[in-house]
């Protein structure tokens, strides 16, 4: 199995468990999220409740949640919105910061196509959700996450070049 750490913070935030397609020169990973129900299960054990007592449910109280998978997995924590001008300043800092941690080809190629991958998300910034690993550095990588028009589950993008595989 293959991990995808943060590069910047070691955080895991994906797995190959977690089909991607490449965009914007390879420079963004997009990703199907889904949501699913962790929680409450209902077991039949083939008894009858009736006969067993008033029909009350005499079991635990569990409560059935719907996670994201891809957050629940990751334990991916939620940031707040940002606007134009905080993004621009993240994806300067971003730079500044990922750029010495790329060696070669791989640094060339992030130069290259940052920008472009760049132009790509910001048109959709106002319907991105923010996301970053569970340390919740300051200087973490933000995964995007957002709905396609018509979509109940979320489409989430990854910033490659800071993306370090891992085997496990």
């Amino acid at each position: 199995m293959l991990v995808y750490q943060d590069l910047l913070t070691g955080d895991e935030l994906l797995s190959d468990s977690f089909p991607y397609k490449e965009l914007e020169n390879g420079m963004i990973w997009e990703v199907e999220g889904k949501w699913v129900v962790q929680g409450a299960v209902d077991v039949d054990i083939g008894a009858n409740p009736s006969a067993e007592g008033d029909g009350e449910d005499e079991g635990v109280d569990d409560q059935a949640v719907k996670v994201v998978d891809i957050v629940d997995t990751f334990r991916l924590q939620e940031q707040p919105t940002m606007d134009k001008k905080q993004f621009i300043a993240y994806i300067k800092k971003f730079i500044k910061l990922l750029t010495p941690k790329l060696e070669g080809e791989k640094q060339e190629a992030f130069k290259k196509n940052i920008e472009g991958a760049t132009k790509f998300l910001l048109p959709k910034l106002k319907d991105f959700r923010f996301f970053v690993g569970e340390s919740m550095h300051d200087d973490s990588c933000i995964v995007f996450a957002y709905y396609r028009e018509g979509a109940t589950d979320p489409t989430f993008l990854y910033l490659a070049p800071a993306l370090k595989e891992v085997k496990c």
